[in-house]
């Protein structure tokens, strides 16, 4: 099972699609990449990625940010965001909070950079079986609730106030602990390639 099979269908999110649907395509092609290579990089099938590109089917945050590396890009582009570039000042009221495959994001850094800045929520029950695995590090910052984060074969919970830096390249999954989800300050480093990839899947069973 690849990580298409852990995404639902868009159906009643379809004011979320529209910016993100022709971007995807573009943004590929830009990169030159076909469906079908791009596809394999991003750990999903091409019958997929071609639904997310013409809108029927809803990405999740760890598909945009694989989809970013690969197209060596930013999330906020493949979104269609406009930030000032290179900006140092990011104002609250600038950055509308976004919603993909359950998460709920909102930018916290500005675009042409070497890493990306993101408040996440994450609700309970979303994507706990998404693991990903890829180049580069990334830090994260529990706000609020409290996080199951597995690096490896390792299990941790962290609560408000607690923080984890890591390679990326390590196997890692997250997940809420309460129902009420987690809030988190969450930082990785881009890498500007078109060849970087992001691997995708189900896990195997529950987060411990």
């Amino acid at each position: 099972m690849n990580a298409s099979d852990a995404v639902p269908p868009a159906a009643g999110h379809g004011e979320e699609l529209p910016a993100v649907a022709p971007q995807l395509r573009a943004l590929r092609r830009r990169a030159g990449l076909t469906l079908e290579a791009a596809a394999r990089s991003a750990g999903l099938s091409p019958a997929h990625l071609s639904r997310l590109e013409t809108g029927n089917r809803q990405p999740s945050l760890p598909m945009l940010l694989a989809l970013a590396r690969i197209y060596g890009t930013t999330v906020s582009e493949l979104l269609g965001e406009t930030v000032a570039d290179r900006d140092a000042i990011v104002r609250a009221a600038d950055m509308e909070p976004t919603r993909a495959g359950g998460w709920i994001y909102t930018q916290a850094g500005s675009s042409g950079r070497g890493m990306q800045a993101l408040r996440v929520r994450v609700p309970y029950g979303s994507q706990g079986d998404i693991v990903r695995v890829h180049p580069g590090e990334e830090w994260l910052y529990v706000l609020k609730g409290r996080l199951r984060l597995r690096l490896g074969d390792a299990a941790h919970l962290l609560a408000p106030g607690d923080s984890a830096h890591f390679d990326s390249l390590t196997p890692h999954r997250l997940a809420a602990e309460d129902h009420d989800g987690v809030e988190l300050l969450f930082v990785h480093t881009l890498l500007q390639s078109p060849t970087a990839t992001l691997c995708l899947g189900p896990s195997t069973g529950e987060l411990p």
